[in-house]
């Protein structure tokens, strides 16, 4: 019984975490929501080049998921500690995509997420242009939101 009472509590935890970075982006001025909408994608963009497609992620296996989701956290934390946060932010979001594909009670959440990304303004393609050109990287997908994250109205 307080094994299920600590993972209910977890889960309501990274829920609330995901939720945060939705209200966060939906009060956010129009170029901080641009800065996480490229860092997204340039997040996406590297882990592509590394052979791993983030916008494939619902194919993945459970396991694989949920490694990345770990991994991520852990490499976020880092980031953050570099001071390195538009990267940070940018793995952020696919953190939480990765916990929402894990996570049903997530989605909701994962999906405002993505939804402010997706109605970020003009800036957002010069803005990945820039960042993936300084690491030397294609270009990217655009703004594509993940299967199962894209607004369904």
């Amino acid at each position: 019984m307080f094994s299920n009472w600590q993972q209910e509590k977890a889960t309501t935890n990274l829920v609330d975490e995901a939720q945060a970075l939705a209200d966060k982006l939906a009060a956010a001025k129009p170029h901080i929501r641009d800065s996480h909408s490229a860092a997204a994608r340039f997040c996406a963009a590297s882990y592509l080049a590394q052979g791993q497609n983030l916008h494939d992620m619902a194919q993945w296996k459970a396991a694989d998921v949920k490694r990345f989701a770990s991994s991520a956290k852990t490499k976020v934390a880092s980031l953050r500690k570099l001071r390195d946060y538009s990267t940070s932010d940018g793995l952020a979001i696919w953190m939480h995509t990765a916990r929402a594909i894990s996570e049903p009670r997530i989605a909701p959440a994962a999906r405002a997420i993505w939804r402010q990304l997706a109605a970020a303004g003009p800036n957002v393609d010069s803005m990945a242009e820039d960042l993936l050109q300084d690491a030397g990287l294609p270009m990217d997908q655009n703004r594509e939101v993940p299967p199962g994250f894209r607004d369904e109205t």
